[in-house]
C-alpha cells in the first residue's frame, strides 16, 4: 500500500512538470541543433531534412495561432490526432479547442469545495452541484452551452424516462405481484433476500444497461423490503452496485467495456468475446455480495426507519372499511341485459327508503372486459343523478334478504366471487373527518347538511364513542366531535380540507390515493417491461429511445390515474444532480487537467513492474471517475492503457480490463454513475452512506481484480 501511495504522490507531482519539461526538452533540441551547426559538427541531409522541416511545421503553427484571439488564454490545443500533446496546424484546422490553462486553479478549488459540502450533508446535493456549475459559468471556464449540455444528455432524459417507467411498474402493482413470487424463494431470512436481489439484479444487468436494471428493480425491492418488515435502504445501495459490477458480466454490459474492445481492434489486436468478460463479472458479484452483505447491515440498516415508521402510524384504507363494518354486508349485483334498472338514475331507485340498502359504489368497465391492453376500469361515487348502463356493477351495503328483494324488483344479477367483500379505490377512496365543536353542522341531519350536493361525498357511516352507526344515517343527527367517514372521488376528498372551521380531515387523502395501485394495468405495464427490456438486449433501437417510448406508454395506456402522477415519480432532485455534475468533466477536461493527469501517468510508470503498473491505471481510472463519466474516463485512459502495455512488451487486455473495470465500479459518491444517483432519493441516503459502504467495496475490489486480472489474461 506504501508503494501505490508513494507513486500516485509521484503522479501528482510530475502533472505540475509534464509540460513545462516538453517546452524545455523542444527548445534545447532546436538550440543544439543550431549549436551543432555553428561549430560545424555534420549532419546527414536526411537529418537536416527533418529539423528543416520540423522549424518550418513549428514557424507555422506559431503564425497560424498568434492570429488567433483564443491564443490570448490557451497555450496549446487538444484534438483526436494529436492528443492535445502538440501545437500543429493539421490539428487547428480540424476546429481543435483550445485548453484554459488559467481556469486550472478555479476548477480545482471549486471541485474541492463541491465534495466537500457533499460529504458535510448540510445542504441539499442538487443545490451544491448548481452552485458549483454556476461557478463555473461566471469565471469563464464554461460557456453556457457547455453549461447546460448535461440536461441534454442521453443519460439525464435516460434517467427521466426510468423514473417513470420504474412509478408505473410501483403504481399497477406489478412490483407487488413480482415481489410476492420472490419472496416465496427468499422465505423470512434477510440473508435469503439480500442474496436474491443480488442474484436477480446480476442477471438482469449482463443485458440490460445498469441504469435501466436499477429502475426496473427499484420499486421491485421496495416492496419486498415492506412484506419483509425490512428497511428499503439495507438493499437499494447493494442494488446499485450489484448492477454496476454486473455490468461486466458481458461485452454490452457497460459502455467502458465497448470502448476497451474498440481500442484493442484500433491497434490491430484481435477484438474481446461476448463473454469474455464473464469470468470477471461473476467474480465481482460474488466478492461483492459477501462485502456488501456486512456493511450493509452495519451502515445502512437504520437509514430512513423514522420516516417508515411515521408512516406506518396512518389507517390503511382496508382498515378503515372493516373497523366501520362496511365490507361485513357488501354485495356485488350486476346491471345485466334484461334489467328493469336500465337507463334509470339512482334516485329513481329510492333504494334507502324501499330497501334500507346503500349503494355504495357504481362500477363499469371501459374498453372491454377481457382486452387488458385497452381495459380501464371507472369508478363512481352513488350520487342519486347518476344513471345505470348495461354491466354496470353495484357494490351495495345491506342486509341479504333486502338485497335479494332489489335483485327480483329490477331482475339484477348477483355477483359470487373470492372479492365480494373487498372494495378497492382506484378512482374513489375513503377518509375520516372530526366534527369541531364550533361547527355549524352539529345538530343537523346527515340529510339536511347535503354532503352528496355541496362537496359530492357519500357518508358511509359515523363512529361515536366507541360504537359504529351504520343503518339511518340520513335522519342521524351529527354530534360534536363525531367521525364520520366519508366517500367520494379522492379530490373531493381532499377538498374537504377547506372547511377547516367545520371538520380535519384525518390523514392525508391525495397521498393515500397515491398509494392504491390500479392492479389491472399490471399486465400492461409488465408487457411494456418486457418490451423495453428486449429493445435494450438486442439493440433494437438506442437505450434512450427505448427508454422514452416506454415511459410514454405507460401513460398513454393508463398505468397511472393521470399525468401529473407521472410527473410526481421523477426525482428531480437526482436529475438536477446528475445534470449540473456532466459538464464538470468537460471543465476539467478544457483546463488540461484531465489531459495532464494522463500524461504524467504515461510518463511516470515506464520503469514499473506489470502489476504496479496495472494497480496506477486501476485507481487513476477509479479516481478520474469520480468527477468524470465513466465512459468519458474509459476513452481518456484507454490509449494509454494500451501504450503503458507497448512500452514494456506486455499484453494490453489486462491493462484495458483494468481501465473498464475502475471506470465501471465506482461506488464512493452518489454522482459517480446514474445507478447510484437514482437509489439516493429512494434509500435516503447522505453521501457520507455511500463512502462508508461504497469505498471499501471499491478498494478490496480493485485489489482483488488487480491479483486476478493476471492469472485470467496473462500478461
Amino acid at each position: 500500500m506504501k508503494s501505490f501511495i508513494t507513486l500516485f504522490a509521484t503522479l501528482i507531482f510530475s502533472m505540475y512538470c509534464t509540460t513545462a519539461d516538453a517546452h524545455t526538452n523542444e527548445q534545447e533540441e532546436i538550440v543544439a541543433t543550431c549549436a551543432n551547426a555553428a561549430e560545424g559538427t555534420p549532419l546527414d541531409n536526411a537529418e537536416l531534412h527533418d529539423n528543416e522541416n520540423n522549424i518550418s511545421d513549428d514557424h507555422n503553427t506559431i503564425q497560424e495561432l498568434s492570429n488567433d484571439e483564443d491564443i490570448k488564454k490557451a497555450d496549446t490545443y487538444k484534438c483526436p490526432s494529436c492528443d492535445g500533446k502538440k501545437l500543429c496546424k493539421k490539428c487547428k484546422g480540424e476546429g481543435a479547442v483550445p485548453i484554459n490553462k488559467d481556469g486550472m486553479l478555479p476548477t480545482l478549488i471549486i471541485l474541492a469545495l463541491t465534495m466537500v459540502f457533499f460529504i458535510s450533508g448540510k445542504i441539499r446535493s442538487d443545490i451544491i452541484a448548481l452552485c458549483a456549475l454556476a461557478s463555473l459559468v461566471i469565471l469563464g471556464i464554461l460557456d453556457p452551452k457547455e453549461a447546460f449540455a448535461g440536461f441534454s444528455s442521453t443519460s439525464v432524459i435516460m434517467m427521466v424516462g426510468l423514473f417513470v417507467v420504474g412509478g408505473a411498474i410501483f403504481q399497477t402493482g406489478l412490483a407487488k405481484m413480482i415481489s410476492s413470487k420472490l419472496m416465496r424463494l427468499a422465505g423470512n431470512s434477510e440473508t435469503r433476500l439480500f442474496v436474491l436481489v443480488m442474484a436477480v439484479t446480476s442477471l438482469m444487468g449482463a443485458f440490460v444497461s445498469n441504469t435501466g436494471t436499477v429502475a426496473i428493480m427499484i420499486p421491485i425491492v421496495v416492496s419486498m423490503a415492506m412484506s419483509a418488515k425490512m428497511n428499503p435502504s439495507r438493499l437499494l445501495m447493494p442494488l446499485a452496485f450489484a448492477s454496476s459490477m454486473s455490468g461486466m458480466m458481458t461485452l454490452i454490459g457497460t459502455p467502458p467495456n465497448l470502448v476497451i474492445n474498440e481500442e484493442l481492434i484500433k491497434s490491430g489486436h484481435e477484438g474481446l468475446g461476448f463473454f469474455t468478460f464473464l469470468p470477471v463479472g461473476l467474480i465481482c458479484a460474488i466478492v461483492g455480495t459477501l462485502i456488501l452483505l456486512p456493511l450493509s447491515k452495519k451502515y445502512l440498516s437504520k437509514t430512513g426507519t423514522q420516516d417508515s415508521k411515521n408512516t406506518n402510524r396512518a389507517k390503511s384504507l382496508k382498515a378503515l372499511v372493516k373497523e366501520y363494518g362496511i365490507s361485513s354486508n357488501l354485495h356485488k349485483v350486476q346491471v345485466n341485459a334484461n334489467s328493469l334498472a336500465i337507463g334509470k338514475i339512482i334516485g329513481e331507485l329510492n333504494i334507502r327508503n324501499v330497501y334500507s340498502l346503500n349503494i355504495i359504489e357504481v362500477r363499469r368497465i371501459e374498453g372491454g372486459q377481457r382486452n387488458f391492453l385497452t381495459k380501464t376500469i371507472v369508478q363512481q361515487a352513488a350520487d342519486s343523478d347518476t344513471r345505470l348502463n348495461i354491466n354496470d356493477t353495484l357494490y351495495i351495503s345491506g342486509a341479504e334478504e333486502q338485497v335479494r328483494q332489489f335483485i327480483n324488483d329490477y331482475k339484477l344479477t348477483l355477483i359470487t366471487d373470492n372479492d365480494n367483500n373487498n372494495l378497492d379505490f382506484y378512482n374513489i377512496g375513503v377518509a375520516e373527518i372530526v366534527v369541531m365543536p364550533s361547527a355549524s353542522v352539529i345538530n343537523k341531519t346527515i340529510k339536511e347538511v347535503e354532503f352528496r350536493t355541496r362537496y359530492n361525498v357519500n357518508i358511509l357511516g359515523i363512529s361515536r364513542k366507541g360504537e359504529y352507526i351504520r343503518q339511518g344515517l340520513a335522519n342521524e343527527t351529527i354530534h360534536a366531535g363525531d367521525v364520520l367517514l366519508v366517500q367520494g372521488t379522492w379530490d373531493n376528498i381532499a377538498n374537504l380540507e377547506k372547511e377547516t372551521s367545520e371538520w380535519i380531515v384525518m390523514g392525508r387523502p391525495l397521498e393515500e390515493a397515491a398509494k392504491v395501485t390500479l392492479d389491472y394495468k399490471a399486465p400492461i405495464a409488465a408487457v411494456i417491461m418486457i418490451g423495453m427490456i428486449a429493445a435494450m438486449a438486442f439493440n433494437i433501437v438506442e437505450p434512450v429511445t427505448a427508454v422514452m417510448i416506454a415511459g410514454l406508454l405507460t401513460v398513454l395506456t393508463g398505468c397511472f390515474r393521470n399525468v401529473e402522477a407521472a410527473y410526481k415519480t421523477i426525482n428531480w432532485e437526482s436529475i438536477m444532480l446528475i445534470a449540473a455534475m456532466i459538464p464538470m468533466s468537460t471543465a476539467l477536461e478544457n483546463t488540461g487537467i484531465s489531459g495532464l493527469v494522463a500524461e504524467s501517468l504515461e510518463s511516470s510508470l515506464g520503469g514499473f513492474n506489470p502489476i504496479v503498473m496495472l494497480a496506477a491505471i486501476y485507481f487513476a481510472t477509479s479516481l478520474l471517475t469520480m468527477f468524470i463519466s465513466n465512459t468519458a474516463t474509459a476513452v481518456l485512459m484507454a490509449p494509454i492503457a494500451m501504450k503503458c502495455a507497448t512500452s514494456i512488451d506486455v499484453s494490453p487486455v489486462p491493462m484495458l480490463f483494468a481501465v473498464t473495470l475502475g471506470a465501471s465500479l465506482c461506488f464512493a459518491s452518489p454522482f459517480s454513475t446514474p445507478p447510484n444517483a437514482l437509489v439516493k432519493p429512494a434509500g435516503q441516503y447522505t453521501f457520507s452512506d455511500y463512502v462508508k459502504v461504497g469505498l471499501p467495496l471499491q478498494i478490496i475490489l480493485g485489489i482483488v481484480m488487480i491479483l486476478t486480472l493476471p492469472l485470467l489474461f496473462p500478461f
